[in-house]
């Protein structure tokens, strides 16, 4: 077994990429041999400096990619974000600090360009934790029982005046990243999409060596507006008395208003021959069920911890979001590199906020990837607290806490990356 100090770690050249992308479908258990299409995808956002790998003599034996990305922070403030992924260990090379390295390597790269968090979504839950990143969202997965939902099964279209239309690729590339860019600025936890998500996400750029060409449907108000957008994929199941038992899956649906997601989940309902609709990753407290005569018929197939952010900047980062109450907090942060680790003082109204390094004795003392759980809204101090995970230095500090950070609606990011 080679020593640590053996192994090279460090940005790939694009004369690289063949043998990063082997690594990289090797950690993922795909095949490892990588198609000429699948390294043209790779090479069309190659960036210098932001594609890592570990190196055992000529072979790579790890991967590491980040990229510019936006967060919406509460209150729709975009905060610039250096998005993690593509991250695996060749089995041979595990626990021998590759991760560690190319993570501090990335996360000084991402505090000297100033980005105020980092971001990832996280396939295993153990491994983040330890370098600062706490789960901010979680997502929500439904399958729709049609039958069972209640709906009126002579619906032909929405009844408010729009219309819904099926659209091609070109119209998806078009159309979808103004409308994405409506919700994004509403929607804390959403994230920016390129446009290599649009091209990927309609097969005109390809990653894998299979491809399903979705269906995509639009939804425009009665003034003509594209308020609503879904691509779904459909699967062919008959059973044994010739009945049809088709599934609609979601891959996404963007709706900015709730009159366009109610009619597309309608529309989805009531396409002929579907008895079950999977509704794709949504936010737990998603509208959905509650567009059915009979909620019930949404059963949860998922729900799990979805968007992680590690604190790079807490001045930034507390600076951005919005606050719904009036109040302040010395929140003391442990930190096991550098970035969000001190004491500060917020001090917070809905008119604004302010954040600074302060000598003031702590209300509560907390790790850096709590602070990143309770930053977007959605986590309570007072459950951290029970937990053990926070620690009060005053009374009443963890409800103080939980009344200036949470939201009335839950952050939900969309998307994976």
């Amino acid at each position: 077994m080679n020593r640590r100090a053996d192994i090279d770690v460090r940005p790939i050249t694009e004369a690289e990429l063949p043998e990063w992308n082997r690594a990289l479908h090797t950690g993922f258990l795909q095949e490892p041999t990588v198609t000429e299409a699948q390294l043209a995808a790779r090479r069309s956002h190659f960036v210098p400096g932001r594609l890592l790998g570990a190196f055992d003599g000529g072979r790579c034996v790890a991967t590491y990619r980040s990229f510019a990305q936006e967060l919406t922070a509460v209150g729709g403030a975009p905060v610039p974000a250096d998005a993690v992924s593509n991250v695996t260990v060749t089995p041979t090379h595990r626990r021998r600090g590759l991760l560690s390295r190319m993570m501090a390597h990335d996360l000084a790269a991402a505090r000297e360009r100033g980005d105020v968090v980092a971001t990832l979504i996280a396939a295993e839950y153990p491994i983040y934790g330890r370098y600062g990143f706490g789960p901010a969202t979680t997502m929500t997965e439904w399958t729709v029982d049609v039958p069972r939902a209640g709906l009126d099964p002579r619906w032909a279209g929405p009844q408010d005046g729009g219309r819904i239309d099926l659209v091609d690729g070109e119209d998806v590339r078009e159309l979808g990243p103004e409308l994405h860019e409506r919700l994004r600025r509403a929607q804390p936890g959403a994230v920016s999409r390129t446009e290599l998500w649009w091209r990927s996400a309609t097969g005109s750029v390809r990653f894998e060596p299979s491809w399903t060409e979705p269906f995509h449907a639009v939804y425009r108000s009665a003034a003509g507006e594209v308020e609503g957008m879904v691509s779904y994929v459909a699967d062919d199941t008959w059973g044994d008395a010739k009945q049809p038992l088709n599934t609609v899956t979601v891959k996404w649906l963007i709706g900015v208003t709730p009159a366009a997601e109610r009619a597309l989940w309608h529309y989805l309902c009531a396409i002929d021959w579907v008895v079950r609709v999977k509704s794709g990753r949504r936010a737990p407290d998603d509208l959905l069920p509650l567009f059915l005569p009979d909620p019930r018929a949404a059963r949860i197939t998922t729900q799990a911890d979805w968007l992680w952010v590690r604190i790079l900047d807490v001045v930034r980062a507390l600076e951005a979001r919005t606050y719904g109450a009036s109040g302040a907090l010395v929140l003391e942060v442990a930190d096991p590199s550098p970035g969000a680790g001190g004491r500060w003082l917020l001090e917070a109204s809905p008119e604004g906020a302010s954040c600074a390094a302060t000598t003031r004795d702590a209300d509560l003392v907390l790790g850096a990837g709590e602070l990143a759980s309770l930053w977007l809204g959605d986590e309570s101090a007072l459950r951290l607290a029970a937990l053990g995970r926070i620690r009060e230095e005053r009374a009443g500090a963890a409800r103080t806490a939980d009344a200036l950070l949470r939201t009335s609606r839950r952050p939900w990011c969309p998307d994976m990356f």
